[in-house]
């Protein structure tokens, strides 16, 4: 049977990884979250108090950090230096600490690899902001979800207040603004639509219709 990789780009709250996930259980393909592996970076940066904003500093100990990717009951875990962090990883202050990090060419040098070696044995579906441009740039499936930045403000909204984080909708909309800005303009593989991806915007779909189009999508790719 062929392998396949499928690419899922686009802005924070654009739905990549929720789609991503029930995809990957719907297909049986091996399903990573390349934004994770970038907040746990963010994440120990925060725990051992190094600047994100200081790009040497964040280079200098990325050879202390161990980065895991574990498949529990078809769940992605992350395991940091031998720690489960899929938790904390989703903390509104290591969104914003996983958007300067990644900015780095150092960071992203890092991670390129270990991301690039899950899809050489195995169907992937992996999400992320330069997978089809960068990380797989031959995918044989590569789509471009965006939506406007108040509706995906909304829904992370939602998602932190359901995880018992205390924090307002303006502040996860300016956030959102922040990331979208960081994502689009940094200087290493900034967020760009692959000239080959299909581009796809939820503003308007629910989560159901949303899916039902990236499905659509890639069984007509499949096919």
């Amino acid at each position: 049977m062929k392998n396949y990789r499928i690419a899922l780009d686009g802005p924070s709250g654009a739905g990549k990884s929720t789609i991503a996930k029930r995809l990957s259980a719907e297909l049986g393909f091996v399903y990573v979250d390349t934004g994770a592996m970038y907040r746990t970076i963010g994440l120990y940066c925060l725990q051992n108090n190094i600047d994100t904003a200081d790009e040497q500093k964040v280079s200098s100990v990325l050879p202390k950090i161990k980065i895991e990717l574990k498949y529990v009951d078809g769940e992605q875990r992350i395991i940091l230096n031998g720690a489960d962090v899929s938790s904390e990883i989703r903390m509104n202050e290591v969104s914003m600490a996983a958007s300067k990090v990644s900015a780095y060419k150092e960071v992203r040098k890092f991670l390129l690899d270990a991301q690039r070696n899950v899809a050489k044995e195995q169907s992937v579906i992996m999400d992320g902001r330069d997978i089809g441009t960068v990380v797989l740039p031959d995918a044989e499936i590569k789509i471009f979800i965006v939506g406007d930045a108040t509706v995906r403000a909304k829904r992370r909204h939602k998602e932190l207040l359901e995880k018992g984080q205390n924090i307002s909708l303006q502040e996860v909309l300016e956030d959102i603004i922040t990331r979208d800005h960081n994502d689009t303009n940094r200087a290493e593989s900034p967020l760009a639509q692959a000239d080959d991806a299909i581009l796809l915007d939820t503003t308007y779909k629910n989560f159901e219709q949303a899916y039902a189009s990236v499905l659509e999508i890639v069984k007509s790719k499949m096919s």
